[in-house]
């Protein structure tokens, strides 16, 4: 039995929903994680997502944000203790969403993150994307202690290091390339996290997100800043973890394109 998550910044459901579903079709994977979905709890669509084959659990947010878990019915048995942004931690904002999934593999702790852009070094939301980090470290330790099959996902705004930029030199200390936030990424890992990607010999120039502009993905000025990682108790488990950069090609694509995991 494989277990398959994958996650994916989609920026804009409303406008992307049917790259979903046709991803769906292509790629059945037990659970597809959602970022940035634009819009609010009431225009969430369950049913064309049911009738998918997928269950809903999401978080929205009108016009910003929003993040979602969605579960395939044919292999995930539930969902359950649903947690909607970080326990202690007041947040406007609705970046995280996490859910205990009953799998073939046991129960796998999933959670699912929009993490702050955080603008330019120096600003009030660099502050709060610090402070905010910060708070789900603290959160994902208890996490951790109480799920050791935990699996955080989501779209990072981080570069680990020089291999995921297209021009490290260039963009250094610049925002998703700052020495503070892979600092916080590294704090996040120290918990016992393993960034799966890097579990396996990978194409150099990697990425998972491209701008609109000046051409960047035909010229593949891009960044990996969307990450699955996974806890000591599935690294043994992990036999895959690919990018699929076709859905960048579509007409009207998000500028992020989907991570998948594989757990074996």
């Amino acid at each position: 039995m494989t277990l398959k998550i994958a996650t994916w910044n989609v920026n804009s459901l409303t406008i992307r929903l049917p790259q979903v579903i046709d991803w769906l079709a292509a790629n059945p994977v037990d659970a597809l994680c959602l970022q940035e979905l634009k819009l609010s709890d009431d225009k969430f669509p369950v049913s064309e997502l049911q009738a998918a084959g997928y269950r809903s659990d999401f978080f929205g947010q009108k016009t910003y944000n929003g993040v979602a878990l969605l579960t395939r019915l044919e292999t995930v048995a539930g969902v359950d203790a649903v947690v909607k942004n970080i326990p202690g931690f007041a947040d406007e904002q609705s970046r995280i969403i996490a859910g205990t999934l009953q799998t073939a593999l046991g129960a796998v702790r999933l959670v699912n993150g929009y993490f702050v852009n955080g603008q330019a070094p120096g600003t009030d939301k660099f502050a709060y994307k610090m402070q905010w980090m910060d708070a789900l470290r603290a959160w994902l330790q208890a996490e951790l202690a109480a799920h050791p099959q935990l699996v955080l996902v989501g779209d990072f705004n981080i570069t680990t290091d020089d291999r995921d930029t297209y021009d490290p030199e260039g963009l250094r200390e610049t925002i998703h390339h700052t020495s503070e936030e892979r600092s916080q990424l590294q704090a996040l890992l120290q918990l016992g996290l393993v960034d799966a990607f890097r579990l396996f010999e990978q194409p150099e120039k990697s990425y998972s997100w491209w701008d609109y502009r000046d051409m960047a993905f035909r010229r593949n000025k891009g960044m990996r800043i969307d990450y699955t990682l996974v806890s000591q108790a599935l690294k043994a488990q992990v036999s895959a973890c690919v990018i699929d950069k076709l859905p960048r090609k579509n007409e009207r694509p998000s500028d992020h394109t989907p991570v998948m995991l594989s757990l074996a």
